[in-house]
């Protein structure tokens, strides 16, 4: 115990004293290693390790499994007293709930200024190093891009019965879009869409392949990110932004008993910088950063905050269940 408070008061340390980049770096290459716990594909995750390993030659120990699991297996930790983890990556309300059982120590990083003041949170105990965007995905041989609504509500015409899927557990689009229009118009929608009777799916990665394979023409929960993978593969699908685009943040906590305090540090600046921002960018990820510039994330969109997520995530479920589910 008298060494994890050690650890504890060294990152503290670290985080706060802010050292010069000369001597994070010199701290970080002592420790040798980050251990880093995500969610992030390995065809995003591959690139951004390797990248900052060949920057710093510092070997990032990388898990990586389902945003759900990643929460698990770190709270499981930290409560059995093992603290071998440095970083974790991955969705706003997992890092959220990580951090109402107090995983993460707040920290500062040089790039704070450029990224979207509306992803990061007020207690700062992580900070948005990415974006996802919910939209409208479609299969380019089966729908005409000029035949789909501006909005969400034209898919409550009968001529999209039967054409439209969902995923199973997108409480968060029902939220965001209640957010931005407000609970009246936007229950009248969801209660029309309900009796449009959509394909529900569980799991995004299966409704974008439906939509590839023209099994589901229209997605209307769709990640803007799995779309842009797909079509650089050649894929049949594109994604457009129907109002209101619902996006949240995914961002980068460290571990308050950080074994390698400096080294996560440093992970976790080299992610904010402009040059892990352009990586992100460059694997079809929106940044969370203004400084990158990228086509990716240039429309209006209304910004999920994760607290408020969890704090009224029971109301809104039980209201998905009752329309989508339980049917």
């Amino acid at each position: 115990m008298a060494m994890s408070a050690a650890l504890a008061l060294l990152f503290a340390a670290a985080v706060h004293a802010q050292p010069s980049h000369e001597a994070l770096v010199e701290q970080a290459r002592r420790e040798g290693v980050v251990v880093l716990y995500t969610s992030l594909a390995p065809s995003e995750s591959g690139p951004l390790v390797q990248a900052f390993e060949k920057k710093h030659g510092i070997k990032v120990d990388l898990w990586r499994s389902a945003s759900e699991k990643v929460t698990q297996r770190a709270l499981t930790e930290a409560r059995g007293g093992r603290f071998q983890l440095d970083a974790v990556e991955t969705i706003g309300t997992d890092l959220e709930k990580m951090t109402r059982e107090g995983l993460f120590a707040p920290f500062d990083s040089p790039h704070m200024a450029d990224l979207d003041p509306a992803a990061i949170p007020s207690h700062r105990a992580w900070l948005p190093d990415r974006l996802s965007y919910l939209g409208v995905a479609y299969n380019t041989r089966l729908v005409q891009r000029a035949e789909l609504p501006a909005t969400y509500e034209g898919f409550l015409a009968p001529r999209w019965k039967g054409r439209t899927g969902l995923e199973a557990s997108d409480v968060a689009w029902l939220a965001g879009i209640v957010k931005f229009w407000g609970e009246e118009r936007a229950m009248r929608f969801f209660n029309g869409l309900a009796q449009m009777k959509p394909d529900v799916r569980s799991g995004h990665t299966l409704l974008t392949q439906l939509v590839i394979s023209g099994e589901v023409p229209v997605g209307l929960t769709v990640y803007s990110s799995s779309v842009e993978s797909a079509k650089r593969t050649g894929a049949p699908i594109d994604w457009l932004p129907v109002e209101p685009v619902v996006a949240q943040p995914l961002g980068i906590g460290l571990a308050r008993r950080a074994p390698h305090p400096h080294a996560a540090l440093l992970f976790a600046d080299f992610v904010l910088s402009p040059e892990g921002q352009a990586l992100f960018a460059s694997l079809g990820r929106p940044p969370a950063s203004r400084k990158v510039k990228t086509s990716l994330g240039q429309f209006e969109s209304v910004m999920m905050d994760p607290a408020v997520e969890l704090d009224a995530s029971a109301k809104w479920e039980k209201v998905w269940k009752a329309l989508f589910l339980n049917r």
